[in-house]
């Protein structure tokens, strides 16, 4: 289903596509060194690739939290790594009115999990004509996820991917149904496992959110099982260093072996 991203690479590939790469734009230096070396395995292993970047964090705990090096800054590094990479890009936008300027530079929007029943942002994503990649809340059931799927198509645009990033589990902890992702796969769109943001542990004491990132291989590999068509993961060469949750992200020297784990996977179930 990768059809849904124009301009990725390896599409005729029966594997899995993935969406990968830091939480937040921190700097052109170590966004282009994180892209390329995701495009080299990606390549190697003929995975289909998005690069994944936030040029701003909205959904902060503390006020005080990294929100980005500025957004015009951020996107021209995000349409950088394109021009020098030829893949598509992925960011999310927070309010209606940053979706003209995001689509300048990126492929793919994607809508926060929080906000996904914002009718007014899907209608202003969809109306781009960019692919809209759609989190599911983390308070609404798989089924709920058709009606934000409908908000974009009646927009006049089918180009929609849904992402499952786990739900609410009392106050401190997320739980993975993977019920979901057959379910949505239903309303006949893409289905994406975020293996990083399911793991995470919000609301701490702290204001900083914690995480459980030794868990990603399990569900990623169990995202497979059942029929993800592409992984979401956020990954950073030093996650205890990096400005926007690094407690949930996969350390990138990491990457290249579970991602051939995962092809095993999706070998043995196809």
């Amino acid at each position: 289903m990768t059809d849904q991203i124009p301009g990725i690479r390896h599409a005729g590939s029966h594997n899995f596509f993935l969406m990968a790469g830091p939480c937040a734009i921190e700097g052109e230096e170590i966004a282009l060194r994180i892209a390329e070396r995701i495009v080299s395995i990606t390549d190697k292993l003929r995975i289909p690739y998005v690069f994944k970047g936030s040029y701003r964090k909205a959904n902060r705990s503390r006020i005080d939290s990294f929100t980005g090096i500025g957004d015009e800054k951020a996107l021209k590094i995000l349409a950088k790594v394109k021009s020098e990479f030829g893949v598509p890009a992925v960011t999310d936008i927070h309010e209606s009115a940053e979706a003209e300027m995001a689509a300048a530079y990126v492929d793919v929007l994607q809508i926060p999990a929080f906000l996904c029943r914002q009718t007014d942002l899907l209608v202003a994503a969809a109306k781009t004509g960019k692919t809209v990649n759609i989190k599911k809340g983390q308070f609404l059931s798989a089924s709920s996820m058709s009606f934000a799927v409908d908000k974009v198509k009646d927009s006049g645009n089918d180009k929609i991917i849904l992402t499952d990033r786990g739900n609410t589990f009392g106050y401190q902890d997320l739980i993975v149904d993977f019920r979901g992702i057959p379910e949505m796969r239903a309303f006949g769109v893409p289905v994406v496992m975020d293996c990083t943001h399911s793991l995470q542990q919000p609301n701490q004491s702290s204001g900083v959110t914690g995480g459980k990132p030794a868990l990603i291989e399990t569900i990623a590999k169990a995202a497979i099982a059942v029929g993800a068509d592409g992984l979401f993961i956020e990954t950073h060469p030093d996650p205890k260093n990096a400005k926007s949750d690094g407690a949930n992200m996969l350390q990138l020297d990491l990457l290249e072996d579970l991602l051939l784990k995962l092809i095993r996977v999706r070998e043995a179930v196809l």
